[in-house]
């Protein structure tokens, strides 16, 4: 799914992304708005991951969609 689909739909998706990455508050996918580079930088936050292993996350779900 491309990054204006997913703009377009982002209150659908946000609770999909809630029940994948709970530790993201509502506050974290308001201010994500379907940004995917902001949305794997508070999943690296939130989760302690690496940079790119969110990246990848994040582009994963985006292909699952």
């Amino acid at each position: 799914m491309n990054e204006d689909k997913i703009k377009g739909q982002w209150k659908q998706l946000a609770g999909t992304l809630k029940s994948k990455w709970g530790k993201l508050t509502d506050d974290d996918l308001k201010m994500t708005e379907g940004d995917s580079e902001y949305l794997a930088g508070k999943i690296q936050e939130r989760y302690g991951m690496a940079r790119d292993e969110a990246r990848k996350q994040v582009k994963e779900f985006g292909r699952s969609l």
